[in-house]
């Protein structure tokens, strides 16, 4: 942690956000609240911070190595022994473009599902929405990029393209009873455009509330975010959101990862997503650190008295395991 973290929380206590006795996230939709699927509990401490472990997907993806359904099956149960409480299984893409992700169907069939988990898959298609409902998987994330060159790289379509397919994946999954997050890739900077306007990820944000969602989740996709981005998006969404509604997927390309993290739990965000051993990031930038690790997350967390219910020791030893797997060295050290 470098010596800056603290000061980033030093406005935090005494500013803390609504304590959240509900069980169920909100999306605020003008004067009225939209409520979603019964989703993550939070408890009665405002300072319980939420971690989406999504290492099985955005981090496998980028890896030459294809582990089995079996083998990714294994370690998602390890993870929720190790006390995660969201876990983003895999996909369904073409397997064919990103074989990591084949078989997501068999893993979620062959779980061990335990109650009070958050299972859930990323949908980029209406192809594998359809496969994602026939599955019966309950939890379902939906992703738009703000910048129009990623979106035109990474789906072949406009930003308003991108758009209207998502809104209606989301009104298709919604109907069919999924709990649903609806996220901006790219929502700090683009690493092609630089400077994504924050009105722009605000209008994604504002065409996707209202349609039963229950959270909205900003992810800085190429790494571009710094803290003052964070907070200025943070605050912004003002009365769109409540604070446990929004989600961050953070990335650590330029070192600012975890700074980041800070200065949206000083904003009043208690969701994260991270990456057991820091796995994943951006393929757009040769040798760019991945995701923010679950394990650096969770100790730092921690050390600044917010309660995650993760035994870090736990994921250390599935991070050292998967690495092997992978025939990776180590991304971090290893106490």
């Amino acid at each position: 942690m470098t010596g800056k973290m603290p000061v980033l929380l030093s406005e935090a206590i005494g500013r803390l956000p609504w304590v959240v006795t509900r069980r169920r996230s909100l999306v605020k939709t003008g004067t009225r609240t939209s409520p979603g699927a019964d989703s993550l509990d939070f408890g009665e401490n405002p300072k319980r911070v939420i971690i989406h472990e999504v290492g099985l997907r955005d981090g496998l993806q980028n890896e030459a190595a294809v582990l089995s359904p079996e083998i990714r099956t294994g370690l998602i149960e390890r993870l929720v022994d190790a006390g995660l409480p969201a876990i983003q299984i895999g996909s369904f893409v073409n397997p064919r473009l990103v074989p990591q992700m084949a078989g997501t169907d068999l893993v979620w069939t062959s779980l061990r599902k335990r109650e009070g988990v958050r299972y859930g898959v990323l949908v980029l298609s209406e192809r594998g929405l359809n496969q994602a409902l026939d599955a019966g998987i309950p939890h379902l994330d939906v992703y738009v990029s703000a910048s129009e060159t990623h979106s035109r790289r990474n789906s072949n379509m406009s930003v308003d393209e991108a758009l209207s397919a998502a809104l209606a994946m989301v009104d298709r999954a919604v109907s069919a009873g999924a709990d649903v997050t609806a996220g901006v890739m790219c929502a700090f900077g683009c690493f092609y455009e630089g400077h994504v306007p924050v009105g722009k990820v605000i209008r994604i944000v504002d065409d996707f509330r209202g349609r039963g969602i229950s959270a909205i989740a900003l992810a800085d996709t190429t790494g571009m975010g710094t803290p003052e981005s964070v907070r200025t998006l943070i605050r912004m969404l003002g009365n769109m959101a409540t604070p446990e509604s929004v989600e961050l997927h953070l990335h650590d390309t330029r070192g600012l990862g975890m700074v980041n993290l800070l200065a949206a739990l000083e904003m009043g965000v208690r969701r994260f997503d991270s990456s057991v051993a820091g796995l994943g990031g951006c393929p757009f930038i040769p040798g760019a650190a991945g995701n923010i690790s679950t394990e650096r997350t969770v100790e730092e967390l921690s050390a600044l008295g917010y309660p995650t219910g993760v035994d870090v020791e736990k994921v250390r030893a599935i991070g050292r395991d998967l690495e092997k797997l992978l025939g990776r060295s180590p991304a971090e050290p290893r106490p």
